[in-house]
């Protein structure tokens, strides 16, 4: 083999030890974020309005999935669905920037005789196992193996470069505190991932190529690179959002310019070059240092980059009071499948609760004949249309992810839930058809036919209100099931009883004949819509709580 075919032959390797150090860190960060599941989840769910929780919260989500562009794009979408507000975001994002520093501790630890063995026994995990909690977990090993495996490969095969005076010329360029800071955003912004970034730094300066003094600009440039994919999600989306990611990128400068100052003017480089001289280890010291501390200093203006951002994007949200949009989920979301089952769960609950509004209005309309109410509940139908559809979309979408067990079951019982809220906003619609009726005849339902009506609406508002209760809980609670249930066979008792009575009165003349049909068809929508509420209750029983439970559910 000549030279020139070594030289070309070490490129090609080093070139493969990065597609399979990036793969690897895509393996391991989705198979813990599978893992993880439903605390993910529990940690939003927490979030307060406090910026240091939000922090914390970032750093723990963020060193979990092993993404901070991750995370940061994730807030951004909850920023544009009105999950969170900015400051919230922010904190969160804060966090993150030091939860991604995770990654370059690990590839400073010399444990790559070991990634072999990690590969092997993750595959054999994956391919083996039945349950879906197990792969992923293989799936972790699997991809920390590969990850290090490539760093190996590449690194081993980088070690050339050091010798090469061209190289040696780049690197000198690049040792310029604005050429190194622009290089960092431009290699982050290409492979989108800040931790990939500095890895490949860390194979450098393990392969004797790369030195502390020319790897700390292109650390500082990285940090920033980090925010271009949030600033791409941001577009078209709401103000606020693309406020978000402004201030994201205020604060990364921000905290690069300080470093970079320091880095310049003090003996920064000297001091983490003493503490080792692994220059791997000095280079993750460097990018742990200067996250923690450009955090801690940003965290307290947090408010002033806000306002910042809102002199960069002034003005009001043009779609902030749209109502046929899906306002908890977006595109976004679909790149952390835990959080997409999560929002769209909100989102269902939000569809719930707007059927619920339109029964109750669907009802005042029938018993007070007041049109204006009739024309509120179509407006709402037409939102509830467009949910069941866009929803139902969704679903599909979040259903060809990868998924742990417990939210595929969920996923699929959804699409139930969300039938039934439709149907529901179907029947407070016929229910104002009705009522639409009475008023074109100019006729009315006797004291007794009112009075049972006002008697059947409470009992549905009652087994509504306990369904769409059991529902947003997520959590099948047998006690609060048989009183649906108890309640569902009321009902049911009760729309035959009236039935009856409403026969009665139309034989003896108490009832006028005219509008005795509508009453009937009152009834019978009342009880459809009692049945679509039981099935809504019983979406949350799973095989071994119906085992547990002795309850039956008595779904039509």
């Amino acid at each position: 083999m000549t030279f020139n075919q070594e030289i070309m032959m070490q490129i090609i390797l080093a070139l493969g030890g990065l597609g399979l150090f990036l793969y690897g860190m895509k393996l391991m960060g989705e198979g813990l974020e599978l893992a993880a599941g439903s605390n993910l989840r529990t940690l939003l769910e927490k979030l307060t309005t406090n910026r240091f929780l939000g922090a914390l919260v970032g750093i723990i989500v963020t060193a979990i999935i092993q993404s901070s562009t991750a995370v940061s794009v994730m807030c951004v979408g909850f920023v544009n669905a009105s999950i969170m507000n900015i400051s919230q975001a922010m904190g969160v994002i804060m966090g993150a920037t030091i939860g991604t520093t995770v990654t370059s501790v690990l590839l400073s630890i010399q444990i790559a005789d070991y990634a072999p063995l990690a590969i092997f026994i993750g595959a054999f995990m994956v391919v083996l196992s039945k349950k879906n909690n197990t792969k992923y977990i293989g799936q972790i090993i699997a991809g920390f193996g590969i990850l290090f495996f490539g760093m190996t490969t590449m690194s081993g095969n980088l070690k050339p470069l050091a010798s090469s005076e061209a190289f040696s010329h780049i690197i000198t360029s690049v040792s310029n505190p604005i050429v190194g800071i622009i290089f960092g955003i431009v290699f982050a912004a290409i492979i989108q991932s800040s931790s990939a970034a500095v890895g490949v730094l860390q194979a450098l300066g393990a392969a004797g190529a790369l030195m502390l003094p020319n790897a700390v600009y292109m650390v500082y440039g990285i940090h920033i690179g980090a925010c271009v994919t949030a600033v791409i999600s941001s577009l078209g989306a709401t103000k606020a959002a693309k406020r978000t990611a402004i201030s994201y990128v205020v604060f990364t400068s921000l905290g690069a310019i300080l470093f970079a100052l320091l880095s310049m003017f003090t003996p920064f480089n000297s001091f983490i070059e003493s503490l080792t001289g692994i220059v791997a280890f000095q280079i993750s010291l460097a990018h742990i240092i200067s996250s923690i501390v450009a955090t801690l200093v940003m965290l307290p203006l947090e408010g002033v980059i806000v306002k910042l951002a809102c002199i960069v994007i002034p003005g009001e949200d043009e779609n902030a009071k749209e109502a046929s949009r899906l306002k908890y989920v977006d595109e976004r979301m679909l790149k952390t499948p835990p959080f997409a089952v999560s929002q769209i769960t909100k989102e269902i609950e939000r569809m719930g609760m707007l059927a619920r509004k339109n029964f109750t209005k669907s009802m005042q309309a029938f018993i007070n004949q007041d049109e204006k109410l009739i024309s509120e509940v179509e407006e709402n139908e037409e939102v509830i249309d467009y949910l069941n559809m866009a929803i139902t979309n969704y679903l599909v979408k979040i259903n060809g992810l990868n998924l742990e067990d417990g939210d595929r079951v969920k996923i699929g019982s959804y699409y139930h839930v969300v039938s039934d809220m439709e149907r529901i906003g179907d029947h407070a619609e016929n229910i104002c058809e009705l009522a639409q009726n009475i008023i074109r005849k100019g006729e009315t339902f006797s004291d007794t036919a009112l009075e049972e009506a006002n008697k059947m609406q409470d009992l549905v508002d009652s087994i509504l209100d306990r369904s769409l209760e059991m529902f947003k809980a997520q959590y099948f609670d047998s006690k609060a099931a048989d009183m649906v249930s108890s309640i569902e066979q009321e009902i049911d008792d009760k729309t035959a009883e009236y039935k009856e009575n409403h026969i009665e009165r139309l034989s003896t003349g108490k009832c006028n004949a005219t509008v005795g049909t509508l009453f009937m068809e009152l009834l019978t929508n009342l009880e459809r819509i009692a049945d679509h509420s039981i099935n809504i209750a019983f979406s949350t029983l799973t095989k071994n709580n119906k085992k547990s439970s002795g309850v039956t559910a008595a779904v039509n």
